[in-house]
């Protein structure tokens, strides 16, 4: 199997990055980045899930960068992020790579919105102590995402909650076996596990041709790092304001992740529960997750001069 990092495609065809960077992680590792809209406009930070890839944002991108400066990047071992070394993958290296990516597409002391989908999400919680974090997120949105008791609170499997479904669950998203070419069952499962029941079957197959895309020692590797994950100190550190959006029919991270993470932020700025929507909430409810964005960013950012 090829190894090497796979592209993640223009996000949006219509829409070209105005320019791409490589950051350089705090263990060397290279980071993707795409930046799109106008330098000088008010900066939105992108940090994709699991699996993903930036493509995943390009209902954002295409809606966002028309007045805002949008900077998405692939994590390690997504996209067009190379793998890491085989310790390479952690909630630490998920804070180095957010610092480096701040660190490369932002000046000193220049703030922007930041938006985390599930292990985006984590990203922003393993990061709410860095200094970087800190001196650049004005505010942050969290979707479809969690800080602990990912795997036993997950319902993927549909039984009884307990060892036996936990254990389950473990199996199936730690599963080393390559997904494999997308197909008509592929697309089932994937719109069962991660999606609401009436997603649209074109953003269905979106979904399921970028997480098909995902290298299986990336999937794999960070697959453990949920598995373990505590992040609940994370998020009581997260002391600028934050938003929580959730989907009703999310199975990954349902939405009493949502409610405990809106108990433990300092600084809450609001909790969503989007119906009828699963995991991948940007893809399925995109016209929610970029007034959600907007919103947070008329009401922290300042407008540089000149620009709408």
């Amino acid at each position: 199997m090829d190894s090497r990092p796979q592209p993640s495609g223009t996000a949006n065809p219509r829409l070209l990055p105005s320019r791409t960077v490589e950051a350089v992680s705090a263990d060397g590792s290279r980071i993707h980045i795409e930046t799109y809209g106008a330098d000088g406009a008010p900066a939105v930070v992108l940090s994709h899930g699991w699996t993903c890839n930036i493509a995943f944002w390009s209902a954002q991108i295409e809606d966002l960068a028309a007045d805002h400066r949008v900077i998405a990047y692939d994590q390690r071992g997504h996209g067009a992020s190379p793998a890491a070394a085989g310790d390479g993958y952690s909630t630490e290296a998920l804070a180095d790579d957010l610092e480096a990516v701040l660190d490369a597409t932002l000046a000193p002391g220049e703030q922007a919105v930041l938006a985390g989908h599930s292990m985006g999400g984590m990203t922003m919680m393993a990061a709410s102590a860095r200094p970087a974090f800190r001196e650049h997120a004005a505010a942050v949105l969290l979707c479809s995402t969690g800080a602990s008791r990912l795997v036993s609170d997950a319902r993927v499997v549909p039984i009884r909650a307990g060892r036996l479904r936990t254990g389950i669950t473990r199996r199936i998203l730690g599963a080393r076996a390559p997904l494999g070419p997308v197909t008509p069952l592929s697309i089932r499962a994937l719109h069962y596990g991660t999606m609401g029941p009436a997603a649209p079957k074109d953003r269905v197959r979106r979904c399921v041709e970028i997480v098909h895309a995902c290298p299986r020692a990336a999937r794999v590797a960070w697959s453990g790092v949920l598995d373990t994950l505590d992040l609940e100190l994370g998020v009581r550190e997260l002391a600028v304001p934050t938003a929580v959006l959730a989907g009703e029919a999310d199975r990954l991270t349902p939405p009493v992740h949502a409610r405990r993470l809106a108990g433990w932020l300092p600084d809450c700025a609001g909790f969503t529960t989007l119906p009828g929507t699963g995991h991948m909430s940007p893809v399925e409810a995109p016209e929610a997750v970029n007034a959600a964005i907007r919103e947070l960013a008329t009401t922290h950012l300042k407008h540089a001069e000149g620009v709408a």
